[in-house]
């Protein structure tokens, strides 16, 4: 999968900094990485700028991943965007959800570089 843009979504600066490590490790050290704090903040970015992946957390104060994804598939522009999510919770009922909503999969935490290229295909 080319990605030139990744979008990652975290409340954690650090969480944040150790996705984007692990994807340039995963051989995506070429991206170019935008970064929100929340889902607010990355409707926001997502009106300036195209990404090829957004990497979103859960749990996140102003508007929760689960809820920016919603949020996504409502736009043209963004509705067959590629989505994964980052999480620590094992929940299936949950996972059938954002599975439902177009998410093509699940990183969970912690993360490792071998994680984003088994889910990537890389």
């Amino acid at each position: 999968m080319e990605l030139n843009k990744i979008m990652i979504v975290d409340d954690s600066a650090t969480s944040r900094m150790i996705i984007k490590r692990c994807f340039q490790m995963a051989g995506y050290q070429d991206a170019t990485f935008i970064e929100a704090e929340d889902g607010l903040k990355a409707m926001s970015n997502l009106n300036r700028a195209e990404v090829d992946l957004v990497v979103t957390d859960l749990n996140m104060p102003k508007m929760d991943g689960t809820t920016f994804i919603k949020k996504l598939r409502l736009i043209d522009k963004t509705k067959k965007l590629p989505v994964v999510v980052i999480s620590s919770m094992g929940n299936e009922q949950l996972e059938k959800e954002l599975s439902e909503k177009g998410v093509m999969g699940i990183l969970r935490k912690p993360m490792t570089p071998e994680k984003v290229t088994e889910l990537l295909g890389e």
